[in-house]
């Protein structure tokens, strides 16, 4: 068997560029380690600083190989050629060799399905040509491109802006004058030629909705069904299958109907809204996030309620109401009739942002059953992977969000991890208090560890308040470079990578889905068990279980786990990593609530109580330049 192992930019510095990051080795003794492990394999090796030549690569070797192992480096997520290269190179030869081998009657073909947002539509596009300066050549050029290119993903150059101006509209005008000739919708009927759809959950979802209500199709029919990160399925389902109207879409709505010369109707439709908003208003004490409020319907609600129908009523009913205005107004009126009637299927709710802008949200509490005839009633099988679909071990409780458990018994397969934890990783948990630790006790702690593992260390909070204050009580206290991720904090977190020694405080998405291998992250400190935040989805499925026991054993236990679990992954991400995690949380200490069930989300390794035990294992860890 013949193997082809091609690396992009960089790789061929392995072993020299910043050693503490991505260890000492360079990848020609990995390679001639690889050679000597696998003796039966033929494995050649192709490494390129340049996009192109890797493509060649791709195209010469083609099926001359059993095997390509492609490491993109930095083009893993900016390169659309390469994607280009593996959809109209690999497959085709891949399906030459299955042709031959008579697996296969056709030839393989594959797309990558998109949303509306990410094509051009020619009419807008044409709109936005008209309005920008002869002098703005650079803008105008870009725009000219999108007249030849449809896929705004292939326009590196084009403005966040210039892209929500021309992009493809949640609705078509019916009269548009370019239907005929649209490139979007002939897009969309090509799409559905190819054998493998590739496409995001909410796309699936959105194509599943569509099929239940007989509507055009979004994905053509398939035979099987593949979803990777299958854990985030049912939060996409929940964002799916909820309703919401916010203040921003009235005020939208109602300057719509103004340019469309219902100026009276605007101004009565916001009158009535904005009563409807000061009687769901409440106080807010702390403005680092998004608050989410249980909705109930008070005699003030509900009259603001029936104002603000029967004014979308009223104008909706105009005869000479334009049809787009009055499937806005339609889409309004059945979102506040879900509040005033208070659904039983629903979970009624009011979120305010930042910004204290309002949301009346309507989130439905059967998504089980709606992912059940969505997507697993249809027959096909279905294979569902993720590195957190267990809990402790156990798949009952994503079975049962993913609305699976009906189907039992399922087929399950769990693979063990690569990295040896019982070496190459300590976990440690202070000494229990009889008191709740506090900030102050909080940041003491981290000092002590960041001091005994020499920086290099991330630390992971659930909540950004907690962070800013904890982090403020240990400024000046090490002589590391330190920084703080807060939302959308991604030069942040490329700073710390850079940084070689640094510490990073971080929050919300940095506890999955970001690598921090090598020795960048020696010391992963976990402030607090990440319990799920209580929200109104959260206190109705509470109010399901006979007590507040079984409803923390069956549902917030487990998911305390799996994000434990994701946590706790970025620690060691390659098999040369070595790390202390720290679990500062008492409840997680021996002898804690919750230790057992800490423990049990966790790989096997050794812990410890004492900070002396961490410098210890740093010092034989770690090489003599990792403390320079």
């Amino acid at each position: 068997m013949k193997i082809q192992i091609i690396n992009g930019p960089n790789i061929n510095l392995l072993g020299k560029r910043e050693p503490s990051i991505y260890g000492s080795v360079t990848f020609e003794d990995y390679l001639a380690e690889l050679r000597k492990r696998y003796a039966d394999l033929e494995i050649d090796y192709f490494q390129s600083n340049i996009e192109g030549e890797m493509i060649d690569c791709i195209q010469q070797v083609g099926f001359d190989v059993d095997g390509i192992i492609l490491n993109a480096g930095a083009y893993t997520h900016t390169s659309i050629a390469l994607q280009d290269a593996i959809l109209t190179e690999y497959l085709p030869d891949l399906s030459a060799v299955l042709l031959d081998e008579g697996i296969i009657t056709a030839p393989i073909t594959a797309v990558v399905r998109k949303g509306k947002e990410r094509f051009v539509c020619d009419a807008r596009l044409i709109e936005r040509e008209s309005q920008i300066p002869t002098t703005r050549n650079r803008q105008r050029n870009s725009l000219r491109m999108a007249e030849q290119l449809l896929d705004m993903d292939h326009l590196p150059e084009l403005s966040r802006f210039d892209r929500s101006r021309i992009c493809v509209p949640q609705s078509c005008p019916r009269n548009c004058v370019l239907q005929e000739d649209c490139r979007y919708q002939q897009y969309l009927r090509d799409s559905m030629k190819p054998d493998i759809q590739i496409c995001n959950h909410n796309y699936l979802l959105a194509d599943a909705a569509h099929r239940q209500q007989d509507r055009p199709l979004l994905l053509r029919s398939y035979q099987a069904l593949v979803v990777d990160e299958a854990h985030k399925l049912p939060d996409a389902a929940r964002q799916m299958y909820t309703e919401s109207l916010s203040e921003r879409e009235m005020q939208e709505l109602c300057t719509l109907l103004r340019q469309a010369h219902y100026s009276h109707i605007a101004q009565n439709l916001r009158t009535a809204f904005r009563t409807l908003v000061l009687a769901c208003q409440h106080s807010r004490t702390w403005k680092e996030k998004t608050v989410c409020s249980p909705f109930g319907l008070t005699p003030f609600r509900s009259k603001a309620l029936a104002d603000c129908i029967a004014q979308l009523q009223f104008a909706g009913c105009r005869t000479d109401m334009p049809r787009y205005l009055r499937n806005r107004l339609g889409e309004a009126e059945s979102i506040l009739r879900l509040f005033l009637l208070e659904v039983p299927t629903r979970i009624l709710y009011i979120e305010t942002d930042m910004q204290g802008q309002l949301t009346c949200c309507a989130a439905s509490n059967r998504v089980p059953q709606l992912l059940r005839s969505a997507l697993w009633n249809t027959g096909e099988p279905a294979i569902l992977t993720s590195g957190t679909l267990a809990a402790a071990g156990n798949f009952d409780h994503t079975e049962q969000l993913l609305g699976l458990a009906a189907y039992k018994p399922l087929r399950h397969f769990s693979a063990d991890s690569p990295f040896n934890y019982k070496k190459k990783c300590l976990l440690y948990l202070p000494q229990r208090r009889k008191e709740r630790t506090d900030n102050r006790q909080l940041a003491d702690e981290i000092v002590r560890l960041v001091h005994a593992c020499c920086g290099h260390a991330l630390v992971l909070f659930t909540s950004y308040r907690q962070m800013a204050e904890v982090k403020a009580m240990t400024d000046g206290r090490w002589p590391y470079p330190t920084f703080q991720a807060w939302r959308n904090g991604g030069r942040v977190i490329q700073q710390f990578k850079e940084s070689g020694n640094g510490i990073l405080f971080a929050a919300g998405s940095c506890w999955e889905g970001i690598d921090f291998p090598g020795d960048m992250v020696s010391l992963l400190i976990i402030a607090k068990l990440p319990f799920p935040i209580p929200d109104p989805v959260s206190d109705y499925e509470r109010r399901q279980y006979p007590n507040l026991r079984d409803y923390i054993n069956a549902e917030v236990i487990p998911e305390m786990q799996k994000k434990l679990r994701q946590g706790f992954g970025r620690a060691i991400r390659t098999e040369q990593d070595s790390c202390v995690v720290a679990i500062l949380d008492e409840r997680a200490g021996i002898g804690g609530r919750y230790h057992d069930a800490a423990l049990a989300a966790l790989p096997i390794c050794p812990t410890t109580e004492k900070i002396e035990d961490v410098q210890q294992f740093i010092r034989e860890q770690k090489r003599p330049d990792y403390f320079l």
